[in-house]
């Protein structure tokens, strides 16, 4: 009898500390994973299912980081970033370009691209009769008020040969599509994501891409910035998030119904219909005609930075090595 019950306390105690061990084991493991913050430019769309891809299916968590998508708080993602409040942001070239030329820049970089051209334009009611910037003489512009905005807009209606001024210019009024015709006659949307919505509410638009007005239009939007001290301290960690970041856009490539369904989960409040019909867009344009994702030009950079210059919103160019760089792509 009392053999008998040293070894059951043998085994119970073997048991617990088995047990202990698990419990230690894990622990650690996920102590080992790195707190990381991704702050967005906007509410979760298609441009960002490749992050959120990566978190649901766990790439992330394969490469040691425990990653955390937040909508942006308080002041531009930009300033965000370079304060500290996040690791990495989502951001537009143009935006980056703005805080690097300022006098007291940002220390902030560029590290990938969502998407390898601007697939964004302006867009008027089919049946206005607006189809051209060379028609926007007398009308009405809704838009958010930037420099750079204002250059875009300066620009293509000069090379229209037509008088910029005469275009009024005013705030939008966050309606979207429903407010042409009505306090608007343009605006500026997302190809795969504003025109989607508007088209599936039965609004048929025209739209021009920016790219096919100016090719210095045809700039990286969006991207992915982060601090230069991150760059710098951490490198390794900045590579394993491009990778994992990577795979989540080659399987919404490879599968964009799916991604729409994983991204409804995180975007709850969007049809799925019309998440689907985004992300087929956008599949064939993550990569398009790069050789890797993420990948940047140094040329894209130049050419939008000499058309700033051009157009008065910057006193002079910003080296393109100051603005992006590729060598955290693996």
């Amino acid at each position: 009898m009392k053999k008998t019950f040293t070894i059951a306390v043998t085994v119970l105690a073997l048991a617990v500390s088995l047990l202990a061990g698990t419990v230690m084991v894990h622990a650690a493991e996920e102590e080992e994973l790195k707190k990381v913050t991704v702050i967005l430019d906007y509410v979760p769309n298609t441009n960002h299912t490749g992050m959120y891809l990566a978190l649901e299916k766990g790439y992330y968590a394969e490469e040691g980081l425990d990653v955390e998508i937040i909508e942006p708080t308080e002041g531009a993602t930009n300033s965000l970033i370079a304060n500290g409040v996040g690791t990495f942001g989502i951001a537009y070239q143009e935006d980056v370009t703005l805080a690097l030329a300022a006098s007291d820049p940002l220390p902030i970089k560029t590290i990938a691209t969502l998407i390898q051209h601007n697939t964004s334009g302006f867009v008027t009611l089919a049946d206005s009769g607006i189809e051209t910037p060379a028609d926007w003489e007398g009308k009405t512009y809704a838009g958010w008020g930037g420099p750079g905005e204002n250059a875009v807009i300066r620009a293509v209606m000069e090379q229209a040969g037509v008088d910029p001024d005469k275009l009024t210019q005013v705030i939008a009024d966050g309606l979207g599509f429903e407010s042409l015709g009505r306090a608007c006659d343009i605006m500026w949307f997302f190809e795969a994501w504003d025109c989607v919505i508007a088209e599936r509410a039965g609004v048929s638009l025209h739209y021009v891409p920016c790219n096919e007005l100016d090719e210095r239009l045809d700039y990286y939007t969006p991207i992915i910035v982060a601090n230069v001290q991150t760059l710098e301290n951490d490198p390794e960690m900045v590579k394993a998030f491009l990778r994992a970041t990577e795979r989540g856009y080659q399987d919404c490539i490879a599968d964009p119904d799916g991604a729409a369904e994983i991204l409804h989960k995180y975007a709850p409040d969007y049809d799925l219909d019309m998440l689907k019909e985004s992300q087929q867009i956008l599949a064939g344009k993550y990569i398009e005609d790069a050789q890797q994702w993420g990948v940047m030009k140094e040329e894209v950079w130049e050419n939008y930075t000499d058309f700033m210059v051009e157009y008065g919103v910057l006193e002079e160019a910003v080296p393109a090595d100051r603005c992006f760089t590729n060598e955290f792509l693996d």
